[in-house]
């Protein structure tokens, strides 16, 4: 990236219209920034390392290349650094601007590493995306190599984040093999995704709400955990809440358990062939959950939610 591109200002609060996103996105993959983030992410990111004092907070789900949307949702909830925020995975793939949204993403976590957290989901893996879209769009975009670059990036993505040591936030959900949370945190990063495993159930497994225990999942990898194994865990950990992605939820949020975990997420009309809302979770001071939403096919302002009644 030449040194002029290097010093232009970033305005702030960041507009839609003030982003010439396909600009941006093309300057940074013609220059060194994607080189240098396999270096930056692990320095910026730590295991999980989110300050409970971070206020707001805002938790956010799949976003998969909805560029548009995730705009929408800093609209909502503020451009960074004036808010915090923990993205859940699933940036790239499906949608038609995924360089635009994971470069817009990368970008703000190593100019506010302690503003943005981003997560591992499954199609953060080589694997996945070169079939589902994001290896098509370097290629016909860009180059190989770039792909090449974001790959070895996500690599060095953590699995898992916990706030206030209370919420367990991770992509898909719970493992067989998972007993604490140091096993997470004895993750040694970069790593790749596994075909089976606990890596692997972090970023793929699904609750199960017609069944206990450990289940074959439809999805044919990774599990499926009923509400008794995630009792099991959260009593075990000294744990109120599991948030998590992965699936597409009608009201773009989902509770299951009796409000022990939360589904969310972030991608409205997804694909343009589902008629889901997306969801921006917002978790305050004392852990009580409140949800926006980013209605389908919505024109206007985003409708709010008021603040569950039940503090997590």
């Amino acid at each position: 990236m030449d040194k002029k591109y290097m010093e232009e200002e970033w305005p702030y609060p960041l507009l839609t219209k003030e982003i010439d996103a396909r600009h941006r996105a093309k300057k940074i993959a013609d220059g060194n920034f994607c080189s240098t983030l396999p270096v930056l992410i692990p320095r910026t990111a730590g295991w999980w390392g989110i300050d409970p004092r971070w206020k707001p907070s805002y938790i956010n789900g799949d976003i998969h290349g909805q560029f548009v949307d995730l705009l929408r949702l800093f609209d909502l909830g503020g451009y960074p650094p004036t808010s915090t925020y923990l993205f859940l995975g699933d940036y790239v793939d499906r949608g038609k601007q995924s360089l635009e949204t994971i470069c817009l993403l990368l970008a703000y976590k190593v100019k506010y590493p302690d503003k943005i957290f981003l997560l591992r989901g499954n199609h953060e893996d080589a694997k996945i995306n070169r079939v589902y879209g994001f290896y098509d769009e370097c290629k016909r975009r860009f180059n190989v190599r770039l792909w090449k670059i974001f790959c070895d990036c996500f690599n060095c993505l953590p699995m898992a984040a916990l706030i206030d040591d209370k919420i367990l936030c991770m992509h898909g959900g719970l493992s067989p093999e998972l007993n604490s949370l140091d096993q997470i945190k004895d993750i040694e990063r970069p790593t790749e995704i596994p075909d089976y495993g606990l890596l692997c159930d972090l970023v793929w497994s699904d609750p199960s709400p017609d069944s206990e225990g450990w289940g074959e999942s439809d999805r044919g990898v990774s599990c499926t955990f009923g509400a008794d194994k995630l009792v099991e865990f959260l009593e075990k950990n000294d744990l109120d809440l599991i948030c998590r992605a992965h699936q597409v939820v009608e009201d773009g949020y989902e509770f299951f358990a009796q409000r022990r975990l939360v589904t969310i997420f972030s991608a409205p009309n997804y694909c343009g062939e589902f008629d889901n809302a997306g969801a921006l979770l917002s978790i305050d001071e004392s852990l009580m959950c409140s949800f926006q939403i980013l209605k389908p096919n919505d024109t206007g302002a985003p409708h709010s939610r008021k603040p569950t009644s039940n503090k997590l």
